[in-house]
């Protein structure tokens, strides 16, 4: 399995000066991988390069406290440095995403009196997370058995972006005991744990360059130490209440990133037109651009730093904004490709490939109409799920 060596930084000094200017680190990456972008897209492979340079340069420990040896950087900054790699290279910087977030979460367990330390210093020594959440979600999948000293686990969990460069999985297993509720038990298992495995079959129309693959685990034996948390399978979680606010405004920050960069390329080839369509096609274009860019602002703001107090209503406001996101960055998209005629539909074209990545939005929690029951559920007073 092609995966990024897992070695402390030898950049550790980079991530814990004070004052580090983040988003001109994003930039200098973004910069050098642009002219690679549309070959892995064609190809369908991530770029394992970039998750190199991202860890070396410090981008992957950013959000880690300064006391444990991470850059001490903020949720805002963070969201920052996505929305400045998502305007070069859009899959990298969700890729990235699906790890800040685990980190993300980390963070607001430690601001919240609780042990994350052991998750931190992997990180700070290189540990790059791939996530299940978002295919899990409430339910979970596969199956856990409890035997001496941990469970043995077995399943599929697809899709689970940048696998192919993590080095340890954030996932979750059904534990269904004969007589009893089904639980969930969440832990992180390493990726060169014996019986797990990553099957190639992400084939997709956009983000193709993410390596959201199908990893399999086969008798994988997972320790009573990994579990972090055991809870019912049918239940909303007050877990998950501090995953969406931590994790959708950064998901949702490379979109941004790539609004921006179809914003930029039509700004360019449409300068000085005067046409009457033409510039009715720009200004809707940079009012789907403002509201995308201010509804993820929002998102972030509520988030408080990583401060914020989960609740059903926070994550119904998340989720909505989220869906509102989705809409504006997709128009974005097609209308530019629409402003600037043909030449934005041809394959040659960024546009072509930002338009099918803009996509890629439709699918993250929670797809609108599930959305929708969510937030309508919160709003007449039931849980959010049901």
């Amino acid at each position: 399995m092609d995966t990024i060596t897992n070695h402390t930084s030898n950049n550790e000094q980079r991530a814990g000066i004070i004052g580090t200017d983040w988003v001109s680190v994003a930039n200098g990456i973004g910069v050098d991988l642009l002219p690679t972008v549309a070959q892995a897209d064609r190809a369908g492979e991530i770029s394992i390069h970039a998750f190199e340079r991202l860890r070396d340069e410090g981008i992957t420990a950013m959000l880690v406290p300064r006391e444990y040896g991470g850059g001490g950087a903020t949720h805002a900054e963070m969201a920052a440095v996505l929305r400045e790699l998502g305007r070069h290279d859009p899959p990298t910087a969700l890729t990235l995403a699906m790890h800040s977030h685990v980190v993300a979460t980390q963070v607001w367990r430690h601001r919240h009196g609780l042990d994350a330390s052991m998750t931190f210093s992997r990180v700070v020594e290189g540990a790059v997370f791939a996530t299940s959440g978002a295919s899990d979600w409430v339910d979970s999948s596969g199956s856990a058995t409890k035997v001496e000293g941990g469970y043995v686990v077995n399943a599929r969990k697809v899709p689970i972006s940048g696998c192919e460069v993590a080095t340890i999985a954030a996932t979750s297993f059904r534990y269904e005991v004969e007589g009893a509720a089904p639980q969930v038990i969440h832990c992180s298992v390493p990726m060169a744990a014996e019986g797990v495995t990553v099957q190639k079959t992400w084939d997709t129309l956009g983000m193709r360059a993410t390596g959201s693959h199908t990893l399999v685990f086969d008798d994988v034996f997972v320790p009573d130490a990994a579990v972090m948390a055991t809870r019912p399978a049918a239940e909303w979680p007050a877990l998950l209440n501090t995953v969406v606010v931590a994790a959708v405004p950064l998901i949702m920050s490379a979109y941004v990133g790539l609004a921006d960069a179809v914003v930029d390329d039509v700004r360019a080839v449409t300068a000085g037109r005067d046409a009457p369509h033409v510039i009715q096609l720009v200004g809707e274009m940079m009012t789907a651009h403002t509201a995308l860019a201010d509804v993820v602002d929002a998102m972030i703001i509520e988030s408080q730093d990583l401060h914020f107090e989960g609740s059903d209503e926070l994550s119904s406001r998340v989720l909505a904004r989220k869906s509102v996101a989705t809409d504006a960055v997709i128009d974005c998209a097609r209308l530019g490709i629409e402003a600037t005629g043909g030449m934005g539909f041809m394959r040659s074209s960024p546009l072509e490939r930002l338009y099918r990545d803009a996509h890629g939005s439709l699918f993250h929690p929670l797809p609108a109409a599930k959305q929708l029951r969510f937030s309508g559920r919160v709003g007449v007073g039931l849980t959010p799920h049901g």
